[in-house]
């Protein structure tokens, strides 16, 4: 059985990432989705007027939304498909899930937020550093285009 570990904070992204996947995979071969809900941070404003069991219960009702679009996706060709919530570190995360259902493929189906750095999914992926030189760039291009017409 083949085991895929997919990471997802937004399901139309996810499901974007995943339909190259899914119409690439020959039939015969059972596949195992380890579907990570990543749920959006909440600014600390927020989070210190709300209970700690208000907070889990809407990542819960989130990650339900997000896991009922990818589920028909997933388990239409037989397949098999468990869900998770994140966890503080996707790295120990990942390790875990590895060890308790064996060797498996690493898919960050995360969307890309600008000048937001992506927690790791696995210790050998490359951490992307946007900073401060990302958003100078992005308005000084901004600047360009209105300069220009």
């Amino acid at each position: 059985m083949d085991n895929i570990i997919v990471y997802v904070d937004d399901a139309a992204y996810g499901q974007q990432l995943l339909q190259p996947m899914l119409q690439g995979m020959g039939s015969g071969v059972t596949t195992r989705w380890l579907v990570v809900a990543c749920p959006p941070r909440m600014t600390h404003r927020v989070s210190k007027w709300l209970a700690r069991s208000s907070r889990d219960s809407w990542r819960t009702k989130w990650a339900e939304k997000v896991f009922a679009q990818l589920f028909p996706l997933l388990v239409k060709n037989g397949d098999e498909a468990h869900t998770y919530m994140a966890k503080a570190d996707l790295t120990d995360q990942t390790e875990s899930l590895i060890k308790q259902h064996g060797q498996a493929r690493i898919l960050d189906a995360r969307r890309p937020k600008f000048g937001e750095d992506l927690q790791p999914v696995t210790p050998m992926q490359a951490q992307e550093h946007q900073g401060a030189i990302g958003y100078f760039a992005a308005v000084a291009s901004a600047g360009l285009l209105v300069a220009t017409d």
